[in-house]
């Protein structure tokens, strides 16, 4: 009964957040609710629910203080570089746009942690598609698989957790498994290529001038922008003010509803000026000091010197002191990221409700019981395989802390029992990371649709079959190269 529940409660969450019938924020915390009612629990829980924050506050902390720093290194014109390397490369072609996306996803990435690869491709690549009005549900699907595919670095997270689990080392998990993830690298970035023709098939290769001063044409005779899966936003804008307005959205970029309201037309005016070399905020002269305490704040995240939430509020809290020593002006840039920082940490408070009633109630052994006992016993000598293939639904429906300690132990236990090594084991788990980074799951993921303003429902209806494709690819690798 409680396998039947558990699945019942994770299908009616998709099926409600894709079909927009409600937020996510309520759905993580409503619908878990009404399940623990259900399964008889409901007494217990405020415990579950406690358990979750207490289990996830560390993360809310990092990303809060995460979207903090990274927008003050944004505000102040560290990235601008970057930024502009990107449109020199890009040169207004959609193709090289959505090809460029997943390299800096990607290059991004080896710090390990998928908030940061978020913050800082959407910061770059965010005034880019929207200028050109290009499909922001395509960014979101690329940078979060071209995430996935590095997550499986050892300071990821998840070679780690496997290692701990099975006890190995974990550069004998990872290092075998480096010739399968680059052919998956590979695949993200063919997927890129793919998704760019159709985006440049869709609008042409534009110019950025072109598009900045044919604004009254835009004016006269607004356009809405045709999308894949209605994540997208037409964009206008007044006649010589060099800025780029929301005109009515098929489908919402970020709210479902009209974007055109007024406070997410400023929004996007101010973020559609992230490059204005003219902006109060830069701070040219600590370029040098900003750039190094960014050097120093990836590196000892990466040596693990300290937890990453205290690296982060003690980086927040040195970039706004030295950046803006006056109060008034901290105050500004705390009150101008304040919405991304209450979106996210709220999100990831609702998803404790989820995570703490699934793992408080049992729903997850559950579930995780009844996939092991069913594979068949003739499946025992290709239990690698079987890791491989269950690693896509189970880290994307559990934690990967669930998948690693719960079911992961299980499988190479059951694949020791016919020959199977652990390391084998270990490395098929790693197979699935690509879809799990769009899990609801995962906070990250809702530091990247919130920035780029898009429905967690249209990045689920596209990313999934693109992430499933993208591990299949690993896996397959991985089987070929004899490392599976």
């Amino acid at each position: 009964m409680l396998t039947i529940l558990g699945f019942t409660m994770i299908a009616t969450f998709l099926v409600l957040i894709m079909m927009k019938k409600m937020s996510p924020i309520a759905a993580l915390v409503l619908i878990p609710a009404l399940f623990c009612v259900f399964v008889g629990k409901g007494a217990h829980l405020g415990d579950y629910v406690i358990e979750g924050v207490g289990t996830l506050a560390p993360t809310a902390a990092m990303l809060m203080f995460a979207i903090v720093y990274f927008g003050v290194m944004i505000d102040v014109g560290l990235f601008d570089p970057i930024v502009r390397g990107i449109l020199k490369f890009c040169k207004a072609d959609p193709l090289r746009i959505v090809v460029g996306t997943a390299l800096l996803a990607a290059i991004v990435s080896l710090d390990g942690d998928g908030s940061t690869t978020f913050m800082i491709t959407v910061s770059a690549m965010y005034p880019l598609y929207k200028r050109l009005k290009m499909s922001l549900v395509v960014m979101t699907g690329v940078a979060a698989t071209a995430n996935g595919v590095m997550n499986t670095l050892p300071w990821g997270g998840p070679t780690a957790r496997a290692a701990t689990a099975l006890k190995l080392d974990a550069g004998d998990i990872f290092v075998p498994m480096i010739p399968a993830l680059a052919v998956g690298l590979v695949a993200v970035i063919a997927l890129s290529y793919v998704l760019g023709l159709r985006e440049r098939k869709r609008l042409g290769v534009l110019s950025l001038t072109d598009v900045l001063t044919d604004e009254k044409q835009l004016v006269e005779e607004p356009e809405t922008e045709t999308v894949l899966v209605g994540a997208g936003a037409a964009a206008s804008g007044g006649p010589g003010d060099g800025k780029v307005r929301m005109t009515k959205t098929a489908g919402g970029a970020g709210s479902g509803t009209d974007a055109s309201d007024a406070d997410d037309e400023e929004e996007d005016d101010v973020r559609l000026q992230g490059l204005d070399p003219n902006r109060p905020t830069l701070r040219p002269k600590l370029y040098w000091f900003n750039a190094l305490l960014t050097a120093t704040l990836l590196t000892a995240m990466i040596m693990e010197l300290m937890p990453i939430p205290v690296l982060f509020v003690l980086a927040a809290a040195l970039a706004l002191t030295v950046n803006f020593p006056h109060i008034p002006d901290q105050k500004a840039r705390l009150a101008a990221h304040a919405d991304n920082v209450l979106n996210v940490s709220g999100m990831v408070f609702a998803a404790a409700v989820f995570t703490g009633v699934l793992q408080g109630t049992g729903m997850v052994d559950s579930m995780a019981k009844w996939l092991v006992d069913g594979i068949p016993d003739g499946m025992g000598p290709h239990m690698a395989l079987v890791t491989g293939v269950l690693s896509l639904p189970l880290t994307y429906f559990m934690s990967n802390d669930g998948f690693y300690f719960g079911v992961l132990p299980v499988l190479a236990e059951a694949g020791a029992a016919h020959g199977v090594s652990p390391l084998e084991i270990a490395r098929a788990s790693l197979v699935g990371q690509p879809l799990h980074m769009s899990s609801p799951l995962v906070p990250a993921v809702y530091v990247l649709v919130g920035m780029a303003k898009v429905e967690f429902g249209d990045h689920t209806k596209f990313v999934v079959k693109w992430a499933a494709l993208t591990s299949l690819v690993v896996l397959g690798a991985g089987i070929l190269f004899g490392i599976i």
